[in-house]
């Protein structure tokens, strides 16, 4: 179940008109926190990840899809989807088994190393292009003020 400053964090983004992909962050956000308190472990950042989707499908947000995504993915988040539309009592012994299968990894997910090097890997598949064009949108949306305080923290930066 989703902690009630993420579901307030992700209503906030949606009221903004942000895309679903930044109010689905929220949740993964929040997973990621989860492994590094050792509340439980993923093995790998990809996994945390994808856990963070699936809690942020159940709860409504219509998080795509990619069209190259696995067949199971696919069906996975469908499932989600439904399970918004549906509310129903979660089965207890369920519950406690994929937390107590989750207790057993570790925490190695979460560390700083491996969430640059899933960051890395993911932005390589994307085209120079589509990175540019991110880029660009982010500065054209952060506004005169974002882009001055990004340009003081990176000038702050690179005097460590």
């Amino acid at each position: 179940m989703p902690e009630k400053r993420t579901q307030a964090a992700a209503s906030k983004d949606k009221k903004q008109g942000k895309a679903a992909s930044t109010q689905a962050s929220e949740y993964v956000h929040e997973e990621i926190e989860h492994v590094k308190k050792g509340k439980h472990g993923a093995r790998s950042a990809k996994q945390a990840i994808a856990i963070g989707l699936s809690k942020a499908r159940r709860a409504g947000i219509k998080a795509p899809v990619k069209k190259s995504a696995s067949k199971a993915t696919k069906k996975k988040a469908a499932t989600d989807e439904k399970a918004a539309d549906h509310t129903h009592k979660t089965s207890s012994k369920r519950s406690k088994a994929s937390s107590a299968a989750l207790k057993n990894e570790g925490g190695h997910a979460a560390t700083k190393k491996a969430l640059s090097s899933q960051s890395k890997k993911a932005s390589a598949k994307r085209s120079a292009a589509s990175r540019s064009t991110a880029a660009k949108k982010a500065a054209h949306t952060k506004g005169a003020a974002g882009r001055s305080a990004a340009a003081k923290k990176a000038a702050h930066s690179r005097k460590k």
